[in-house]
C-alpha cells in the first residue's frame, strides 16, 4: 500500500488525511476496504506513512481524529501507537479523545494502562488540553462505571489536593456507584456516612444505586431479608427528603420474583395499588409481578391483576404481552396465552407480528397445525408481517413435541400436589 502511494505521488494536508480517517470511520465496509481489524490497520498503514512522508506537519487536530477512529474501531494496538506518536511529536492530546481512550481501556479491562493515561496526562508527561479536574473526573468515573470502584479511590486519594469543593460531590457519587457495581454493600455505605460527613446531597440515583446493590446480596445470601432492609433504606431516604420513586419499588420486586418471594412481591404491588405510598405501579411493576404469579401456575390471581391493571387504565405497550404469552408457553398453559392474545389485540394496534409468531409456533409444535394456520391467515389479512416460515404450517416439515409425561401421570401430579397443599393448611 505503501508504494502505492508514493507513486500516485499525492501530498497528503492534515484537511485530506481527517477526510480519509473519517471516510475509513464510518463508510460501509467493503471487499476493497476490508472490516474489522483488517480496515483500522490499513488506516494505521496510511496513517504511519503520513508521519513518516512529511508532506505537512499534522496538527493536534488530525492525531486526536485518528485516535478517535481507532478507539471506536475497538483496535487498542492502533489506539496506543497513534498515542506513542502524538507523544513523539509534541501534539496536546484534547479532553474528548482522553475520555474516550479512557473509557474504552476500562471497558477491556485494561485498568492500568488507563490510570497510567491518566498519570501521564496530570504530571505532564503528555501535553493535554483539559484541566487537571476534568481529568481525574473522567478517570473516575470511567473506572467506576465497571466496578473498580478501588482504583478509583486510589486515584482521589492521591490527587485530593487537586479536587475542588464543587466536584467532591460528583467524585463521591461515582465511588458510591463504583461500589454498588462491584457489590460490596459495606464499602458503599462507608462511602454513604462519608458523604453525609461532608454535607453531599445524596440524590435519588444514589439511594437506588445503594438499593440495588443490598437487594442484590440480600438475593443471593437472604432472600427473607430482602423486604426489612429494603424498606430500612427507604425510611432513610424519606428522612433525608427524597421520596422512592416506582423506579426503587421495581429494583426491590426484580429481586422479589427473583428469589420467588410471591407473598412479599404481591403486597408490595397491592400497596403501590392502593396508595398506601406515593409510587404508582407502571407496567414493569405490573410485568414483575404478574411473570412470577405465571410461572407458579397462579393463573387465576395473575389473571385478576391483569383485569384491574385494564380497569385502571395503566398503559402498557405490545412487549408487555409478548413477554407474558411467551411465559404462559413456556409453561405451556396455551389457553391463557390465547386468552392474554384476544385483551393484547384490543389494547395494541402495532408490533403483532413476533407475537403472531411465537403463538403460531408454539400451536404448531404442539400439534394444533388447525389453530395455527387460523392465526397465520389472521396476520396475513390484517396485514401483519411476519417472520416466521409458512413450511411451520405443514405437519409433515415440522416436528411436533411430545409431553415427558403421559396426561395420566400429570393429572395424578396435580392432584398430589393439591393433596399436599391442603395438609399444609390443614384444611
Amino acid at each position: 500500500m505503501e508504494i502505492r502511494l508514493e507513486q500516485m505521488n499525492i501530498r497528503v494536508t492534515p484537511d485530506l488525511a481527517t477526510k480519509v480517517i473519517h471516510s475509513c470511520k464510518i463508510l460501509p465496509a467493503s471487499t476493497s476496504i476490508g472490516s474489522g481489524r483488517s480496515r483500522s490497520r490499513r488506516l494505521l498503514r496510511f496513517f504511519i506513512w503520513c508521519l513518516r512522508s512529511r508532506h505537512e506537519d499534522f496538527g493536534d487536530d488530525v492525531f486526536n481524529c485518528a485516535i478517535r477512529a481507532f478507539t471506536e474501531m475497538k483496535d487498542l494496538t492502533a489506539m496506543a501507537i497513534a498515542i506513542s506518536e502524538l507523544q513523539k511529536m509534541g501534539c496536546r492530546m484534547d479532553a474528548e479523545t482522553f475520555v474516550m481512550v479512557a473509557e474504552t481501556l476500562v471497558k477491556a479491562s485494561k485498568v492500568d494502562e488507563a490510570i497510567l493515561l491518566f498519570r501521564n496526562v496530570v504530571e505532564k508527561k503528555m501535553q493535554y488540553e483539559g484541566d487537571t479536574l476534568s481529568s481525574i473526573t473522567a478517570i473516575v468515573h470511567s473506572l467506576c462505571s465497571k466496578g473498580y470502584a478501588r482504583k478509583a479511590e486510589g486515584v482521589v486519594r492521591r490527587y485530593r489536593d487537586k479536587l475542588q469543593e464543587e466536584n467532591i460531590g460528583i467524585i463521591y457519587r461515582s465511588l458510591l456507584h463504583g461500589w454498588c457495581i462491584y457489590g460490596n454493600v459495606k464499602e458503599a455505605q462507608r462511602i454513604l456516612k462519608e458523604m453525609k460527613s461532608f454535607g453531599i446531597n445524596l440524590g435519588l440515583a444514589s439511594y437506588n444505586d445503594l438499593l440495588r446493590c443490598i437487594c442484590n446480596r440480600n438475593l443471593k445470601f437472604n432472600p427473607s431479608g430482602l423486604v426489612s432492609e429494603a424498606t430500612d433504606l427507604m425510611m432513610e431516604m424519606r428522612s433525608s427528603g427524597i421520596t422512592p420513586t416506582t423506579v426503587s419499588f421495581n429494583i426491590l420486586l426484580s429481586c422479589l420474583t427473583r428469589a420467588r418471594r410471591v407473598k412479599e412481591a404481591c403486597d408490595i404491588l397491592s400497596s403501590m395499588m392502593h396508595g398506601e405510598v406515593k409510587s404508582s405501579p407502571d407496567q414493569v411493576t405490573y410485568y414483575l409481578v404478574l411473570r412470577v404469579l405465571y410461572l407458579t401456575k397462579r393463573i387465576t390471581k395473575g389473571n385478576r391483576i391483569l383485569d384491574q391493571l385494564t380497569r385502571n387504565g395503566v398503559m402498557v405497550e405490545a412487549q408487555f404481552f409478548h413477554c407474558l404469552i411467551g411465559v404462559l408457553c413456556g409453561i405451556e398453559n396455551v389457553s391463557c396465552a390465547l386468552e392474554m392474545f384476544e385483551k393484547m389485540k384490543g389494547q395494541c394496534r402495532e408490533n403483532l407480528g413476533p407475537t403472531y409468531g411465537l403463538l403460531i409456533e408454539k400451536l404448531c409444535r404442539n400439534g394444533n397445525f388447525d389453530l395455527g394456520k387460523h392465526f397465520y391467515d389472521e396476520a396475513i389479512e390484517n396485514g401483519v408481517v411476519l417472520n416466521i416460515s409458512s413450511d411451520l404450517l405443514d405437519p409433515l416439515k415440522t416436528q411436533v413435541f411430545k409431553p415427558a409425561r403421559s396426561q395420566e401421570k400429570i393429572i395424578l401430579g396435580e392432584y398430589k400436589g393439591k393433596v399436599l397443599l391442603r395438609r399444609r393448611r390443614g384444611t
